[in-house]
């Protein structure tokens, strides 16, 4: 792996830096500690071996010659202990090795007063301490007697006592990584349960569920999250309600209003027939004038045929009439009625049965065809197959296709890929009638474009029954 792992849940972020934080934190307190332990142990060694040292010399000092000879340097040697050297002017203990320091020596001098100084060597912490030797007068001044007093005292046993404060520490901090975990995790599972609430309330109105709802718990943000994603799935639900009414009342005034124009329809239907029969009788005007009365009224009754057809997909009274049906044969006369077997040219097998409903059968390929004929260019082919227990019909065309950006709009109602065409003579219902009458039988109809270019629609029925 190249990157490194980063915690990607919620729930493992959450863990992962309360559990840093706290056992961050018990280190830091627990280094703390033992460093502020460490550092008192070792000033309170360095002043107690000051202190025996100092008292070693003062039960000596007052039985010493002065000035001091050889025995006298010696004697005050061993009284103070190993490793420790006496010196007097050019006089010096003979025994014990000198660990002494230039720095510790010059300090002393100038001084004349106890120094002590840390030193590493051979592997061993010493503590050097190096002290003047006063004589004090009957009136109680002091004064220098020139005997310095150099010893060494070893400060392992120190060592190894802040050795074990460091992994007293290390071991405290080990020792909250556990505890840091379950809290953690008690306090993540605390956080994310709402989280999941809203997360569970979030699926639910996706999932069309709009009364989904999340119980607000405490008065922190989360519970200021909760109410707002309530009070929106309630402006939600409002809106869709209200859109719902809206669209149940539109195609109830669409059903209405197209069962209201049938019968003053039918009476203009008869009126246009008796003046498209005398129309050749009338002078060139009238005879326009009531040519165009006659398109316009066959316009209008293909309209509201369409419109109720429509409301009747809308609600649900749409059935299907299953019959066994010869398709070729269908498809065939639905081209004949409406005198465009010269203009379509057809590839059906010789025979292809299915159970479907003829009518509408013959509404989706009227449609298909149609709008070919109106907006392709020739030649328009119709192609019949079986394929795979379906029925397939392909209608082509050898015009310029549809844009893309029609497609995905191609079977919505009353669109119309170009603006400017608001008289041609579909309704800009006939593909999604179409559409609907093929969902009905189970199927259902897809729109590309050819590689060679025109429009290609393919419908695909079921070749059994469907209720």
């Amino acid at each position: 792996m190249t990157g490194r792992w980063r915690p990607r849940g919620l729930r493992s972020r959450l863990v992962v830096a309360f559990v840093l934080v706290t056992v961050s934190g018990a280190g830091a307190a627990a280094w703390s500690s033992a460093g502020s332990a460490s550092a008192a142990l070792v000033t309170s060694g360095e002043q107690r071996l000051a202190e025996t040292v100092t008292g070693q010399i003062a039960a000596v000092a007052p039985g010493l010659t002065y000035p001091p000879d050889q025995d006298a340097v010696e004697r005050l040697r061993v009284a103070v202990g190993p490793d420790t050297v006496v010196t007097y002017r050019d006089l010096a203990s003979a025994d014990g090795p000198d660990r002494t320091t230039a720095e510790l020596r010059a300090a002393v001098r100038t001084g004349q007063r106890l120094v002590t100084q840390r030193i590493t060597a051979d592997g061993t912490a010493w503590l050097l301490v190096g002290t003047p030797v006063m004589i004090t007068a009957v009136d109680g001044t002091r004064t220098p007697s020139g005997i310095e007093v150099y010893t060494a005292r070893d400060l392992t046993s120190v060592e190894q006592q802040i050795d074990g404060m460091a992994r007293a520490a290390a071991l405290t901090a080990g020792l909250a990584l556990p505890l840091a975990v379950l809290l953690a995790l008690l306090a993540a599972a605390s956080v994310l349960r709402p989280v999941r609430d809203l997360r569970d309330t979030a699926r639910r109105l996706a999932a069309g569920d709009m009364a989904a709802r999340s119980q607000p718990q405490g008065v922190d943000e989360l519970a200021d999250l909760t109410v707002t994603v309530n009070e929106m799935a309630e402006s939600v639900q409002a809106s869709m309600a209200a859109m719902q009414r809206m669209q149940v009342d539109a195609r109830r005034f669409v059903a209405d209003v197209s069962h209201e124009l049938r019968t003053p329809l039918s009476t203009l239907t008869a009126v246009v027939e008796v003046l498209g029969m005398s129309a050749d009788g009338m002078q060139a005007d009238a005879r326009e004038s009531a040519e165009l009365a006659i398109v316009e009224t066959q316009r209008l009754v293909r309209l509201v045929e369409d419109l109720m057809e429509v409301s009747r997909f809308d609600a649900g009274t749409a059935a299907l009439r299953i019959e066994d049906v010869d398709v070729a044969v269908a498809v065939r006369d639905c081209l004949r009625a409406r005198r465009w077997l010269d203009q379509v040219d057809v590839d059906t097998p010789a025979a292809l049965r299915a159970r479907l409903d003829r009518r509408r059968l013959d509404v989706v390929v009227a449609n298909l065809v149609g709008n070919a004929l109106r907006h392709g260019a020739p030649p328009v082919r119709v192609a019949v197959q079986a394929v795979g227990g379906q029925v397939s019909i392909e209608v082509t065309d050898s015009g310029p296709g549809l844009p893309d950006h029609v497609l995905p709009h191609v079977f919505d109602r009353f669109y119309k890929a170009d603006a400017a065409r608001t008289r041609t003579p579909g309704s800009g219902l006939g593909l999604a009638i179409a559409q609907e009458n093929a969902k009905l039988h189970g199927g259902g109809i897809t729109a590309t474009n050819r590689s060679g270019g025109g429009a290609r629609f393919v419908v695909r029925l079921p070749a059994g029954e469907r209720g």
